[in-house]
């Protein structure tokens, strides 16, 4: 594996404002309480963890998240909280714990029908689970996405790379209804402008959707496949006036207050 298709820090957080601003809307949701133990999953390079922070200051807070080189970069940028190496499907403590974050990750774990209420389970009386995905399997960049890979010469090698899993908002919330005092779900569109034109939207999706699909060529099919897929991407999302491209970006958020 390359270092274009490890999920790095210095990737993720190219856009580190973009990323970060809706877990600040997530947790702005969050009822207010006193929290004193939370736990961020999926805490990438600490940029959510820190938002956390902010959100509950004095709380004794652990992030988790898969990536050997996201944790470290957490550590460094928040030596004062514990990070470990950990798969959030097998993560096993028990709590209780008055805030449960997983900002942007969930996505890529599967069960959610059984994964969501284990985690509430996991949550103090009145703690609240605080979850935000993205929701853009229909937009353009996944469609095409999925149209360069299964049309090239990696379409073997690519089969089963997408992420396909997708539930709705009242799926969510009639699952987790029933063991909550409280749900709330909603959908927000951000709109980011990223300077770079069609270059920069793919540079984005490096750092997420992108990977498990260079994950699985050599160095040259990587570059064979970013030139294609940018071609269609400049197609979709044409350039501004001022060189920038506006990227639409749907987002699932959930506050499942038990």
């Amino acid at each position: 594996m390359t270092a274009t298709t490890d999920w790095q820090a210095k990737q993720y957080m190219l856009f580190e404002n973009e990323r970060t601003r809706p877990v600040r809307d997530l947790l702005a949701a969050v009822p207010a309480t006193d929290v004193r133990s939370a736990v961020d999953l999926g805490c990438g390079p600490g940029n959510s963890t820190e938002t956390l922070a902010a959100h509950a200051p004095g709380a004794a807070i652990h992030g988790l998240d898969s990536s050997a080189d996201m944790i470290a970069a957490a550590r460094q940028r928040l030596p004062q909280f514990q990070f470990d190496v950990s798969d959030i499907s097998t993560w096993d403590a028990s709590g209780p714990y008055d805030l449960i974050l997983a900002n942007a990750v969930l996505q890529w774990v599967p069960d959610h029908d059984r994964l969501l209420p284990a985690l509430v389970q996991k949550l103090a009386a009145g703690g609240s689970l605080a979850v935000q995905m993205p929701d853009n399997l229909d937009e353009p960049a996944h469609r095409l996405l999925r149209e360069v890979a299964a049309h090239g010469p990696w379409a073997q090698k690519l089969k089963g790379a997408e992420r396909t899993e997708r539930f709705s908002a009242d799926w969510y919330y009639r699952l987790l209804k029933p063991l909550c005092a409280r749900v709330d779900v909603w959908r927000t569109v951000y709109h980011h402008p990223l300077a770079g034109g069609a270059a920069a939207v793919v540079e984005w999706f490096k750092g997420s959707s992108l990977r498990p699909f260079l994950a699985r060529l050599d160095d040259a099919g990587q570059r064979a496949f970013l030139q294609r897929y940018q071609q269609d991407i400049a197609n979709a999302y044409p350039t501004l006036a001022d060189g920038s491209v506006l990227l639409p970006f749907p987002r699932l958020f959930i506050v499942a207050t038990r």
